[in-house]
């Protein structure tokens, strides 16, 4: 496996990772495929969104790979009116990367960055290693805090 941009960040910065390497599927590249392919729990690999805030701008979002994110929570979150995702075909200029392979570790620039509360629940989780194929396992706080991300309430949940 080639070394990624994100892995080579995490290196840098001290911050040991595991990459779990997996068959990528151009019909199914949802993360529960993803979670499957790994062997790791879907509550424990997450995904890594992109969306705009009216007033924020752009905003990166890491969710656990079976959720859906709640616009209206993150709006509230991030103390914005409106936010939405960010079109596929903004991805790869705005971040440097492609859906599926998209990483909280290494965009071209540095947005501010939450995940979802849920990753307190774990001492490790999987984020994209910024390619398709390709998840970093890594200590949570200290992805966390290399980030300077959050943790808030992002997911929606069916009662």
């Amino acid at each position: 496996m080639v070394k990624t941009n994100a892995m080579r960040l995490l290196s840098q910065a001290g911050i040991d990772y595991k990459v779990f390497e997996y068959e990528v599927d151009e019909n199914n590249l949802a993360g529960v495929h993803v979670a499957e392919q790994t062997g790791l729990p879907a509550e424990q690999v997450f995904k890594t969104l992109v969306a705009k805030g009216e007033k924020r701008g752009y905003l990166v979002f890491c969710i656990p790979v079976a959720e859906e994110l709640d616009l209206k929570k993150v709006a509230q979150a991030v103390k914005d009116k409106k936010v939405e995702l960010v079109h596929v075909k903004e991805l790869l200029g705005l971040t440097g990367y492609i859906r599926g392979g998209c990483s909280p570790v290494g965009m071209k620039k540095k947005f501010p960055t939450y995940f979802d509360e849920t990753a307190l629940l774990f001492d490790k989780i999987a984020v994209s290693a910024g390619v398709r194929g390709a998840q970093l396992y890594l200590d949570t706080k200290m992805l966390v805090e290399y980030l300077g991300a959050e943790y808030v309430d992002l997911v929606a949940f069916d009662l």
